[in-house]
């Protein structure tokens, strides 16, 4: 490769990618070759800049993740002081028998001018910096990064089962809900990294004690030994140049220390460390107050330095007066009065006044109204709106607006919903509280009201917001008041989609189709089937939960076998079959496997030839029959599921009408196929055989 093409590669990759091995071959060349002093100077300043830099952007950063490249900083900013450290200490046992700037005017000035020219003084003003670093600030560091990295980890599952009810309740899109789940992997690998990171620091504290020691043993015995020097001039030499380097490494050393006190002790917020201290610590007048009488008492008494004391009671009283009238006046703001409103004109009825059923209901008592009150910081109509757009994108139609009104008769915290007029669930919350959900297993109890979740009917408590991290450490899934609705909401309009699904709604659909298969739409409505037969097949599949998103496909199948058969049963198991491999999507995902169970082939029998018999379809078996199917299913349901599968009942066709609706009456939680269902690419798996025929006819 030639200089023009490495220069090229150079400017392409820009001088980002240049910087890290710069960094290494640095630490590398301190450790390796003789440097002299004048590099050591800039070595050190350059030390010292880049702990600063490091200290202060941790201080503006609003959340420790967007300083997530800190612990590898700290890594590489350790190894740098410490290459330091053998780069001086091979020059000060080498040049240091000439004592002054031997080691560079850095550590001469740190020896000399800091503390005195005294080496005893330098001694102890050394230790104390060494313990500060090691005893304080890193053993308190090290300790919250080990305990923040735990309950982080602790609190993963709960975070994720929170951020999959918001994308299932439709709060949150799948890009939002991407964000999110990085954002707590990035959380938890951050802490886990500053975890280590602090032994790194705390390691560099030992270090540099032991190094001290080192280099005065061995400057003492190099300069008496090898220069001939006397005791107290090799003392002079030696151990004051040995402090000035060991300051020098110990001032960033300690830098980085808080630094790493900072951003683990830091909580997430809008505002950066110096907006959170003066919000929050200058907030209250009444500790400015307090604090200046107890300054103002001090400063009278007699010896005491009078007038540090009156002029800090001073400051802070003055403080507080000036927060107090700042707050008296965002108080006593001229409140615009609301508009007069005109007496109302009495008017003639007219069918205007004969309000027609809202087709999707939500009533909530008096004290649910702040949750849909935007002026209150409600956000329940925000999320009802999410859930409309969810399930509509899911459902395959636009889901009519939800009509959301007050209603005094209902308890203070109880809300109800309802369709077509028609009550169909109801609950009570706390507006003030979260719901913690106990998703099966969890780790430990927790302090608040008992209750359910409405939409799913599992174990929960109501929680004080406070107890949210502890909660989701513990394993349970937190979700707040209107996450609650909103999910019970979703869940109800789900399992009534074919309720909600009428003649508009169809023929907006085939409005939409038309402008991509005119000649489709035309073929089929009206000159095949009317629009009430299409409606009819589009609800019988809404209500096995088959969504009508793919409404080319299902056209184009009622077009080709409506000839054949108007009878929309038919129909429905026609576009069924064509929309085989999106049920089987929808059920197994890509598993080339389909876990089934089967009916025992005597049974089906039985079956097809009662429900042959029946000319209304109504199937007249025998009661223990009945009953030893239905608990066979509810067996093998159970089994399933305790399986981790899907519940999947595989049967002929002629019969698969009946026992899907068998198996909804029966509240059993299993899907039911025909095999001509199951796609050409799917291969099928017998895992349980229901009944037996014992000869029954």
């Amino acid at each position: 490769m030639n200089a023009v093409a490495v220069f090229d590669n150079v400017k392409q990759f820009g001088a980002r990618g240049l910087g890290a091995p710069i960094v290494l071959m640095m630490i590398l060349a301190m450790v390796v070759l003789p440097l002299p002093p004048i590099a050591l100077d800039v070595f050190f300043t350059f030390n010292i800049t880049l702990s600063l830099v490091v200290l202060l952007v941790v201080v503006y950063t609003l959340r420790p993740l967007d300083f997530g490249v800190f612990p590898g900083l700290l890594l590489v900013a350790t190894l740098l002081r410490l290459a330091l450290n053998v780069a001086s200490t091979r020059v000060v046992l080498l040049e240091g028998h000439q004592g002054g700037d031997a080691a560079g005017k850095v550590i001469e000035a740190f020896g000399s001018f800091v503390i005195g020219g005294n080496y005893a003084v330098g001694l102890v003003v050394f230790f104390i910096l060494v313990i500060i670093n090691f005893v304080v600030v890193t053993k308190g560091a090290g300790r919250v990064s080990e305990v923040s990295a735990r309950f982080t980890l602790d609190a993963m599952p709960g975070k994720q089962m929170a951020i999959d009810a918001d994308l299932n309740s439709g709060l949150i899109d799948q890009e939002e809900a991407r964000a999110r789940r990085e954002y707590v992997a990035k959380e938890a690998d951050f802490y886990g990294a500053m975890d280590g990171a602090s032994k790194f620091v705390r390691g560099d504290a030992v270090a540099g004690i032991l190094i001290l020691f080192i280099n005065i043993l061995g400057g003492l015995g190099i300069g008496v030994l090898q220069h001939g020097l006397d005791f107290s001039t090799a003392m002079r030499f030696y151990v004051l140049l040995t402090i000035g380097d060991g300051l020098v490494a110990q001032i960033p050393s300690l830098l980085l220390s808080t630094a790493t006190a900072i951003i683990v002790t830091r909580v997430a917020g809008t505002q950066d460390m110096g907006g959170q201290v003066v919000s929050q610590l200058f907030n209250e007048p009444k500790a400015l107050g307090v604090a200046a009488g107890v300054l103002g008492i001090m400063g009278v008494i007699p010896g005491m330095p009078n007038v540090a004391f009156l002029t800090l009671a001073g400051a802070a009283g003055g403080g507080a007066w000036l927060i107090a009238k700042r707050r008296r006046a965002e108080a006593e703001q001229p409140v615009a009065p609301p508009p007069e409103e005109a007496a109302p004109v009495q008017k003639e009825l007219t069918w205007d006044d004969v309000q027609p059923v809202d087709i999707i209901g939500l009533e909530v008592g008096y004290r649910l109204i702040p949750l849909v009150d935007r002026s209150q910081g409600g956000q329940l109509m925000n999320r009802i709106k999410g859930v409309r757009k969810k399930l509509s994108q899911e459902l395959g139609f636009l889901i009519q607006p939800v009509h959301i009104r007050d209603n005094l008769d209902l308890a203070p915290n109880a809300y109800r919903i309802s369709l077509h007029g028609v009550a169909i669930g109801e609950a009570e919350i706390h507006p003030d509280r979260d719901l913690a959900i106990n998703p099966g297993q969890v780790f430990g109890s927790l302090q608040g009201i008992p209750g359910k979740d409405p939409s799913f009917g599992l174990d929960a408590v109501w929680i004080e917001p406070g107890q949210r991290d502890h909660a989701q450490t513990l394993g349970y899934t937190v979700v707040d008041a209107s996450t609650v609705v909103a999910t019970h909401l979703s869940e109800i309009l789900q399992g009534h989609a074919h309720e909600l699904l009428g003649h508009e709604e169809v023929q907006q659909l085939l409005d939409t189709l038309a402008r991509s298969a005119p000649k489709l739409v035309e073929d089929l409505v009206p000159k095949t089937l009317s629009l009430g037969q299409v409606l009819r097949v589009l609800q019988n599949l809404l209500a096995e939960r088959i969504p009508i998103r793919d409404i080319r496909t299902i056209a184009e199948t009622l077009a080709e076998h409506a000839p054949k058969s108007q009878d929309p049963g038919v129909l429905t198991a026609m576009a069924r079959i064509a929309l085989s491999r999106s049920i089987v999507q929808q059920l197994v995902g890509p598993a080339e496997e389909i876990p089934v169970a089967v009916l025992d082939p005597g049974l089906e029998q039985i079956l097809q030839k009662t429900l042959q018999a029946s000319e209304d379809g109504a199937a007249g078996f025998e009661p223990g029959l009945v009953e030893r199917l239905q608990q066979a299913l509810t067996e093998t349901a159970n089994h399933q599921e305790t399986a981790g599968q899907e519940s999947i009942l595989l049967v002929a066709a002629p019969i698969r009408p009946w026992m899907a609706q068998f198996v909804k009456q029966s509240a059993l939680n299993m899907n039911v196929l025909s095999y001509n269902e199951i796609p050409g690419n799917r291969q099928i798996k017998v895992v349980a055989t229901i009944g037996k025929a014992s000869g029954e006819e």
